[in-house]
């Protein structure tokens, strides 16, 4: 059969457009090397400064619950003061009373007195139980603080020194992917991201290996195999969904 040259031209359109696609491929493939890299760093760094932030937060609510406990000890303390100053004015007073009625009035006064005292006595006792517990609370707090601090610095610094390393690199092939990205139509880019997402190594076009889809590794057919060694269209894995090239497409 004798090809015309709009045939000519459409196959030539067809093995371009494999050709700017799994070159658009390899180099996001190396970016998604780049992140593979860095790893779960940039998350383990955020995660360490929300819970930092998240300590020193109940740092400062301990501290207000502290300083809150320490104004009810000295208000009943106060308290306390005024039912001696009272039980020392109600002693005195006993000591001119005209009858035994009188007399036993006071008495329960100087009684009721002592047994508010022995109340806030009890209550400064519980009070200062759990400001102990919060003291003791909060110095656990900070050692657990300074750990984290000492283990956040690590890792930024780990972090920081793989950017330093990758940042140039990176952004050389970002503005490749973006130049690559432009070469292809907007419906086969789509197609393409989309495929991208589905998978977690971010393949979307893959070779046939030794007679197997390079992506999710299930046997192609051999004419499927031809057809992909012809270029003249995009061929699918009927398996993952892929796009499928032959190995030589990039030389």
């Amino acid at each position: 059969m004798i090809k015309t040259k709009e045939t000519r031209q459409e196959t030539a359109s067809i093995e371009e457009k494999l050709r700017n696609l799994y070159k658009l491929q390899l180099i996001d493939s190396k970016l998604d090397q780049l992140q593979v890299l860095k790893g779960e760093l940039p998350m383990e760094v955020k995660d360490l400064e929300d819970e930092l932030a998240g300590l020193r937060l109940r740092i400062e609510k301990n501290e207000e619950e502290i300083r809150q406990i320490e104004a009810a000890i000295a208000n009943r303390r106060n308290s306390i003061k005024e039912s001696e100053a009272l039980i020392k004015k109600y002693q005195k007073q006993q000591s001119n009373v005209k009858n035994n009625r009188e007399y036993e009035a006071l008495n329960k006064e100087i009684e009721l007195q002592r047994l508010e005292i022995q109340l806030h006595e009890k209550k400064i006792r519980e009070a200062s139980e759990q400001q102990e517990h919060l003291k003791s609370l909060e110095t656990a707090i900070k050692k657990t603080i300074k750990e984290k601090e000492k283990h956040l610095a690590a890792k930024q610094e780990e972090l920081e020194h793989i950017l330093a390393e990758t940042e140039e690199e990176e952004k050389v092939l970002r503005k490749k992917s973006a130049e690559q990205s432009a070469k292809l139509e907007a419906r086969l880019l789509q197609a393409y991201q989309r495929i991208r997402k589905t998978y977690r190594n971010g393949l979307a076009v893959v070779t046939v290996n030794r007679d197997a889809c390079g992506g999710c590794f299930n046997a192609i057919p051999p004419q499927t195999q031809l057809e992909v060694r012809q270029r003249k269209k995009i061929i699918i894995c009927e398996h993952c969904g892929r796009v499928l090239v032959d190995e030589g497409l990039d030389q």
